[in-house]
């Protein structure tokens, strides 16, 4: 598993990672500056270091082991999607294929982490199954990395969340996503 951070400028001697790279992570979270008190207390707690501190100095310890994991995967795995929810995830990320402000949309993994993602937040809201909401929850982490604005929409400062919003209002949202009700005899 990487985390990466990315600078908000351009910096010499960093360099954007190509498409196919930044495809292979599965959320771009956006992180506005902490406010001055926040701020304040970052430098308090490590200005006097220039090491990265170990996971105890923040208050952290770890909470699952390999085998905890394993078996959070395979409960995320078991959480259902119906083929309404397969098809809406699909149409999304096609129709950013096909928008005019994108030049490149997102590609097949895309819709792959997205269907994972959605099946994960299923999984910690205590569900079996996906809903609509877990999938636009999700489709700004999970997409907003992965197209590229077209030369027109960058010289016009759109933003890629803008169209991805865009997008998501203009996508149906399946009649029948719903697990099947179970029916007595």
């Amino acid at each position: 598993m990487v985390i990466a951070t990315q600078n908000p400028i351009e910096q010499q001697g960093t360099y954007p990672l190509p498409e196919a790279q930044v495809d292979r992570f599965l959320f771009k979270i956006n992180v506005d500056y902490p406010d001055q008190e926040q701020e304040r207390e970052i430098v308090r707690r490590h200005g006097a270091s220039s090491a990265m501190p170990k996971l105890a100095e923040f208050g952290r310890m770890p909470v699952a082991d390999g085998a905890a994991l394993r078996d959070i995967r395979a409960a995320v795995k078991a959480v259902r999607l119906t083929d309404g929810l397969i098809d809406y995830v699909v149409d999304i990320v096609r129709a950013t294929r096909q928008h005019a402000s994108l030049q490149f949309g997102a590609s097949t993994r895309a819709a792959n982490m997205l269907a994972v993602a959605a099946r994960a937040l299923a999984a910690l809201q205590g569900r079996d199954f996906v809903i609509p909401d877990d999938v636009k929850t999700l489709a700004l982490p999970a997409l907003r990395h992965r197209v590229v604005l077209s030369p027109g929409a960058e010289i016009e400062g759109t933003a890629a969340d803008r169209i991805l919003r865009e997008i998501l209002d203009q996508t149906p949202v399946p009649c029948c996503w719903a697990r099947p009700i179970a029916r007595s005899g």
